[in-house]
Formats: structure tokens, sequence, C-alpha cells
């Protein structure tokens, strides 16, 4: 079955002609592990230049809340999540590093990137 995912809300990008970065560090993440079921933690680095729009805070907040009850590998959720992020606010440039907590004695980091299509006009 296939998580349903919150609305992330946006609002217009105040200086669209311009390239600006936005960094958004979340220190709270949760998950659950699919093997195990016991929790995972991790801080995730949300780093983006906006096109058109930018990730109102509190519903990015809600939507990662959304994932505390939710197994998945962390390759998998970091990837999700920068699909979700991308499709709520088509960034020129977004990349999401998932810094998550040893689990069994490794520490993993998973880094994940999106670059918008250049125009060929």
């Amino acid at each position: 079955m296939k998580k349903e995912v919150l609305q992330i809300e946006t609002f217009p990008n105040p200086f669209p002609e311009r390239d600006y970065t936005i960094d958004m560090e979340c220190p709270e993440f949760t998950c659950l592990c699919p093997k195990t079921g016991q929790p995972d933690f991790a801080t995730l680095y949300i780093s983006y230049i906006p096109e058109k729009l930018c990730i109102e805070l509190k519903s990015l907040k809600l939507y990662l809340v959304s994932y505390r009850n939710e197994g998945g590998f962390h390759e998998k959720l970091t990837n999700i999540i920068l699909d979700d992020l991308v499709s709520a606010c088509q960034p020129r440039v977004m990349k999401i590093v998932g810094d998550f907590n040893v689990r069994g004695g490794i520490h993993t980091t998973v880094t994940v990137e999106h670059q918008a299509k250049k125009s060929t006009k």
C-alpha cells in the first residue's frame, strides 16, 4: 500500500529573477527500520534554488513528521522525499542529504540531487 502524501504547501518566490539558495536543517526526522520495525533517526539537510515557488515550512514539517510510522530503507525514503519536494515546488536545483544515526554499527548518509532541465528556447 502506498503512503498518502500530505500536501506540501508553497508560496510565490519573491525574487524569481535571481538565483539564491534556501537551506533547511531538519534534525528530528524519524522513520521505521523495514527489517526490525525499530525507529531510525536522521537529520535531513535540504538545499534548493527556487524557480517560481518556495516551500512553506510548517507544511514541510508536517510532511516529514508523517514518516514517523513509515518503514523504509534510507535510500528509498530520501529519494521519495526529493521527488515529493521537487513535485511541489519545481526548483531549479535541489539537494537532500539524509544523515542517519548509526544502525548496527554503521553510519549512513544518503545524498540525492535534482537539476531542472534547461529550456531549449
